[in-house]
């Protein structure tokens, strides 16, 4: 994966860098600059995981390479499970992930040594999206939602779902099975059972080719983090999701910060491997740094940031961990 994923955020990103040059999201005023520890560090950092987190991430590592430079930051993105799977052995500094670690992952990486701490970045909603060019439907239900994604359910058309919509085959946009997206999705919708595969199909860890083959197509439907609805809202069009209450929630900040857009709102982490934070440096300086700016950078692009009381707790764990 491209150090810079795609140019499709390239518009974002440059927001997001003047607002975090500006005045960071800070936890106090104490904290209000734009490095760790405040010391000229140097050497490398590798990062990996979430798709979903990779613009958080991206934005934050740009920022940061401005104020030290000498800090060789690479971030790539090969999905929540593609990253666990290289930091349980390892091989990266932090690792990205749109869901909590796995016990089987939790286990590898016990074998291997590996230490680690769980740091909450921002929230996110889950979103459902389809081209602007349908005009059909503009929300479903979680039943309807596993009628179209579930193998057994029989479901091929969108006639099928509602016999005033177009007899023409649904196309599926899903993140693949390395994603954390697809993980979360499999748990509350498809409630662990298969998902449709096949030639309507479409499976990828690149969020944006899963934009690219929604946006031109009125029968198509695909769902991925809320920052990715929001760089392409133009194109896209996000549907409410009725969870049984007969009433549809769209995905918005504020209905995800309140829990409203259920049950596809959830956490967004990133992993630090213990080791790198208390023998590298520069490690420990761009997780400081991480935790001040998160918010910022989250809200910037399109994500909703966690109460500024929980980024400084967890900045005073690292800080003790590392004093």
């Amino acid at each position: 994966m491209k150090r810079l994923k795609t140019l499709v955020l390239f518009s974002t990103m440059m927001l997001v860098f003047g607002a975090l040059a500006a005045c960071g999201n800070a936890p106090s005023d104490a904290s209000k600059d734009n490095s760790g520890g405040g010391e000229s560090v140097s050497g490398s950092i590798v990062i990996d995981g979430s798709s979903t987190v990779f613009p958080i991430m991206e934005a934050l590592t740009y920022q940061y390479n401005q104020k030290n430079p000498e800090v060789d930051v690479t971030v790539n993105s090969s999905g929540s499970g593609g990253g666990f799977k290289k930091f349980t052995r390892g091989e990266t500094d932090l690792s990205n992930a749109s869901r909590p670690i796995k016990e089987e992952e939790k286990q590898i990486a016990k074998e291997n040594g590996i230490e680690y701490k769980e740091l909450e970045l921002a929230k996110d909603g889950l979103s459902v999206v389809v081209s602007k060019k349908n005009d059909f439907v503009d929300s479903l239900t979680i039943e309807q939602l596993q009628k179209i994604f579930r193998a057994e359910s029989g479901v091929t058309k969108w006639s099928d779902i509602n016999p005033e919509w177009p007899d023409e085959p649904i196309k599926i946009f899903s993140p693949g099975h390395d994603s954390g997206t697809f993980d979360y999705f499999n748990e509350v919708i498809l409630e662990d059972k298969p998902m449709k595969e096949g030639q309507n199909t479409t499976l990828s860890e690149d969020d944006n080719m899963l934009v690219r083959g929604i946006k031109d197509n009125p029968y198509a439907i695909g769902y991925f983090g809320y920052a990715y609805y929001a760089e392409n809202k133009d194109s896209l069009k996000v549907l409410g999701i009725d969870n049984g209450e007969g009433k549809p929630v769209k995905p918005t900040p504020e209905t995800i910060k309140s829990g409203e857009y259920t049950p596809l709102s959830r956490p967004l982490f990133t992993y630090v491997n213990l080791k790198s934070l208390k023998e590298k440096q520069q490690v420990a300086d761009f997780v400081k740094f991480t935790l001040k700016n998160a918010g910022e950078a989250a809200e910037q692009v399109g994500y909703v940031a966690l109460p500024e009381e929980k980024y400084q707790q967890q900045l005073d764990m690292i800080k003790e961990i590392t004093k």
